[in-house]
């Protein structure tokens, strides 16, 4: 253990050294193969498959991770001898290997968190994500399903939507408070197996088909979690509405804050940029995939609409209370996803801290949260979580009717 502590420290001093936007290559005799590669996590005593792309060009290498419809570009490599550091994406994690000719050998490791460090493995030129048996007449997982996952905190109901072609199945689910993003996997007899890492979440989902015609499987979330599910096709079981779970304290109507910018100005929503417009109020972090799903959309949106007299302004609670981390963390989301609204330092993602930054609201139950105000911030509507593109029909869905929404308060 006292030598895992020390490795992660170690992966700390050197990243602190070294530019956060250039690529280093030192003179080796290790080189780093272009071409598919099948990567391996190995937590919970388990084995978490994905894919991604090597490609070489003049200024150094990119990584591009693949799940299913998603390609994840990472273009923050960094070769130092026999070894590879790969920045992931927006999210304060790094993947750390050993060059070894057609093999990585390394660790996954999340910065932010006290010894979460797991063991990577991959190998050059693999693109099966799942090893497959002989063919045969495979069962059908495709269609929507009714899905209960079970653990020592109760029981959390949810969306299954699983695409099948032959024996490859994409899909993902849904619940009160996100979506599992883009999970890719095989049909193998009775057997269903899907993954994905985005850098940040690293799932597993097997499952077998009973003879009644319903699911059973598990479910292997990162370092620790553990889930058992079940499935039945039910193309009429909907969740709850987002827009109906999270609510005001009694005797508030209107929104206002009063945080710190990545600037150290304090913000308000009486300041002169939100005065008379309406205003969609975006609880994030930077840690959070679907916060970045959603961040992707706004970012798109605002760029379309600014001119209506609308704002967006991002209220980030990041991993660490220290305000320069907080900083460089919001600052690399907006440079990612080409962010032009104000993101704000909330502070950290606990209670004490939500209740500080936001005395109004009864409690927040999801990263991310989204609260649109009239243009008298006014509280018109309340959304819990998001459904982002892996969702498909549900995102499709989101979009109407947000446009919709945003359409009819400007017109007011």
């Amino acid at each position: 253990m006292r030598r895992v502590i020390i490795l992660s420290l170690l992966v700390s001093l050197f990243w602190s050294c070294t530019s956060s936007t250039e690529q280093h290559l030192n003179t080796s005799d290790k080189i780093l193969k272009a071409g598919i590669w099948r990567g391996v996590l190995k937590p919970q005593g388990i084995e978490i498959p994905f894919l991604f792309d090597i490609k070489k060009n003049e200024g150094g290498y990119k990584m591009v991770l693949i799940n299913a419809d998603e390609k994840l570009i990472l273009d923050e490599l960094v070769i130092e001898d026999d070894s590879l550091h790969v920045q992931l994406f927006v999210f304060d994690a790094t993947i750390h290997a050993k060059i070894e000719n057609d093999k990585l050998q390394g660790a996954w490791v999340k910065n932010y968190a006290e010894d979460y460090v797991i063991p990577f493995e991959a190998t050059f030129g693999d693109d099966q994500r799942f090893e497959m048996g002989p063919q045969k007449m495979d069962t059908s997982f495709d269609g929507k399903w009714e899905v209960d996952f079970v653990n020592e905190n109760g029981v959390e109901k949810a969306i299954g939507l699983f695409s099948q072609n032959g024996r490859k199945v994409t899909g993902t689910f849904l619940t009160t408070t996100g979506d599992y993003r883009f999970l890719e996997g095989i049909v193998d007899d009775d057997n269903m197996k899907l993954s994905c890492f985005d850098g940040s979440h690293a799932f597993l989902f097997e499952a077998e088909m009973q003879e009644n015609g319903e699911i059973t499987g598990e479910f292997w979330s990162g370092k620790t979690g553990f889930s058992k599910w079940t499935a039945k096709r039910n193309d009429d079981f909907e969740l709850p509405d987002p827009y109906a779970l999270t609510f005001l304290k009694e005797g508030y109507e209107h929104f206002d804050i009063k945080l710190p910018s990545t600037l150290g100005e304090l913000v308000t929503l009486s300041d002169d940029l939100y005065k008379d417009k309406i205003v969609v109020v975006q609880i994030l972090g930077t840690w959070c995939p679907n916060c970045m799903d959603e961040t992707a959309f706004y970012a798109d949106w605002y760029k379309k609409n600014k001119k209506r007299g609308v704002e967006i302004v991002g209220l980030a609670f990041e991993s660490k209370a220290n305000v320069e981390y907080a900083t460089s963390r919001i600052n690399k989301l907006k440079k990612k996803l080409g962010v032009e609204y104000e993101i704000l330092i909330g502070g950290t993602p606990n209670d004490e801290s939500i209740a500080e930054a936001l005395p109004m609201l009864k409690e927040l139950i999801s990263f991310p949260t989204s609260i649109i105000l009239d243009k008298q911030h006014k509280v018109r509507k309340i959304h819990t979580g998001f459904s982002g593109p892996g969702t498909g029909v549900y995102y499709e869905k989101f979009v109407e009717e947000f446009n919709l929404f945003m359409d009819k308060l400007i017109e007011e």
